[in-house]
């Protein structure tokens, strides 16, 4: 008893269940990414397409065509209050939800089929598989490629003639998104310009007919040319991509014409081999980062709300550190310590605890709605009262989330401070600087990793953060990113894509949850990745720092 008393005093316990706590977190977490790892990359694999003979509820039997996207064991009795028809003394079946895509002609893309009913399961390996700009995917077989109407090939030899159409398309698209996106927005953007230049000659009350306002016709009739060459350009690119079409049997029988200017990749699953299916693998990951997204977010890719989450933490960073620097310079080493500051250090600890939504809601109020606004009326005049800076964007969230993690920065910062010995302090004032420049060129310096720690702390926080975010600018699809080639480059004035709302619109908000679920955990593996690059990045940066002035500490 004597041994187990003076164990325990001797803090052995503590050291024991502290590490079995550390080790139960890490274990969790890693659970925790490995299963969003698995049910999100495993979205972008090739799978197998099954055809089969499916017995409905009536007894009649139709043909089942598409991929096995979940399975679930049901319990007989409550299929029998469903109305089906279970054998006596089953317990349970099993059920799958099966993908059928084609929702223009059969209206849903998914529909449970029990496992039992499914007769005679076969995977043809003329199977195919149409990914498409709208509608969703398209399960059937292909019959026919016509041009304008005219019959160009049919049977096996039309695979070939449609990926050789399908490469061409794909071309055209990438054309036509150039003029649309790139050509054309940067023409209606300077046009949009002058519209508001010619809009403060009159708030100026220049004269009619002066030369200013000739400049400006002069300059809105070049670019009304450039226009119209650019819609001509666009309109023979889309009649291009509109004279192929296919013709394809859908599991009722039915063929169907499908015009080409809609998919977006044709493939056979069923005939991959392991290295076909690799090759398609890789081309859906890359797709996921790096395009647009399309069939309201549940399609396509994500790279909008990358960029728009990466500025938007740079952004922040910007603002918080300095606030944060200051602030705790002024704590640490000029404010009388005494009773009021001890209430601003508890002022500070205690905004850390402040939910998240708090700070939305005061920047909606200040930022958006009293800043911004008045910044409208000062200097955009010209465009009310459409506001400019009066509406939530890319600027005011970046703020709202520094004034947010700047209590985090602040605490780090002192910290730091305070563990610089006093006679670093003492040995560069007696050399002569002054106590701003022993500061400056001194102690900042050897403070300089913990308010790198401290901005760690602070993009681990904002990176995730949805809620306030919602209210100052993030919206489900921005029109263009707020970094672009046109005057003044970064529109910090934009609505902007952030992640952490995309896995809330996707996960919650989409038309098709069964299609979109596996994009949630797509992109929430993502938004993992990208915070832990972020943080990777400071944690290097941070341990440069420490490295060259550890000699000074000693």
């Amino acid at each position: 008893m004597k041994e187990l008393r003076a164990w325990f005093r001797s803090g052995s316990p503590w050291i024991w269940m502290n590490a079995g706590a550390v080790t139960a977190s890490i274990v969790m977490v890693a659970a925790l990414i490995i299963l969003i790892a698995v049910r999100g990359l495993g979205h972008f694999w090739a799978k197998p397409v099954f055809e089969a003979d499916y017995i409905e509820a009536d007894g009649s039997i139709t043909l089942l065509i598409g991929e096995i996207h979940d399975s679930e064991m049901v319990p007989a009795e409550r299929l029998r209050e469903a109305g089906e028809t279970v054998a006596a003394g089953v317990d349970t079946l099993r059920r799958y939800l099966v993908k059928t895509g084609n929702r223009d002609t059969g209206g849903l893309d998914f529909r449970w089929a029990l496992e039992s009913r499914i007769k005679a399961k076969r995977y043809p390996e003329t199977l195919m598989v149409l990914e498409r700009y709208e509608w969703g995917n398209f399960y059937g077989y292909l019959r026919s490629v016509s041009e304008d109407g005219t019959l160009v090939a049919e049977g096996e030899a039309a695979w070939e003639t449609l990926q050789q159409r399908l490469e061409r398309n794909r071309a055209l698209h990438a054309q036509i998104r150039q003029i649309e996106k790139n050509a054309i927005g940067s023409v209606n953007y300077r046009l949009e310009r002058l519209r508001l230049a010619e809009r403060r000659l009159e708030l100026d009350r220049v004269t009619p007919g002066s030369r200013a306002y000739l400049d400006l016709a002069e300059a809105r009739a070049t670019l009304q040319r450039e226009y119209e060459g650019l819609q001509q350009s666009l309109g023979e690119l889309q009649q291009q991509v509109a004279r192929d079409s296919i013709g394809a049997e859908v599991m009722d029988g039915r063929v169907v014409e499908i015009p080409l200017a809609k998919v977006v990749r044709a493939y056979r699953p069923n005939a991959m081999g392991a290295v076909g299916k690799v090759g398609f693998y890789m081309g859906k990951l890359w797709e996921f980062v790096s395009d647009d997204p399309r069939e309201a977010n549940t399609e396509g890719g994500i790279f909008p709300a990358i960029f728009g989450t990466v500025l938007m933490v740079i952004l922040m960073s910007i603002f918080v550190t300095p606030f944060g620097v200051v602030a705790a310079v002024y704590l640490r080493e000029y404010a009388k310590q005494g009773p009021l500051t001890r209430t601003i250090r508890i002022a500070v600890n205690n905004l850390a605890g402040v939910p998240s939504i708090v700070y939305g809601v005061f920047g909606l109020g200040f930022f958006v709605y009293f800043l911004g606004g008045n910044i409208d009326q000062l200097f955009f005049p010209e465009s009310l009262p459409a506001p400019t800076f009066g509406t939530p964007g890319l600027l005011w969230a970046s703020l709202t989330l520094a004034i947010l993690t700047v209590p985090v920065v602040i605490v780090a910062t002192e910290e730091g401070l305070s563990r610089i010995p006093r006679a670093i302090r003492e040995g560069s004032m007696a050399l002569g600087a002054t106590k701003a420049e022993t500061l400056w060129r001194t102690v900042l310096p050897m403070a300089s990793p913990a308010m790198m720690t401290g901005l760690i702390l602070a993009v681990a926080r904002a990176a995730g953060e949805v809620a306030p975010l919602m209210l100052v600018g993030v919206v489900k699809m921005a029109p263009s990113l707020a970094l672009d080639g046109n005057y003044p480059f970064l529109h910090l004035d934009q609505k902007f894509m952030h992640l952490g709302f995309h896995i809330f619109d996707v996960g919650f908000q989409s038309p098709n949850v069964e299609a979109a679920r596996p994009l949630v955990y797509a992109t929430a593996l993502l938004l993992v990745l990208v915070i832990v690059l972020l943080n990777l990045a400071a944690i290097a940066i941070r341990n440069h720092l420490r490295e060259k002035y550890r000699a000074l500490e000693h």
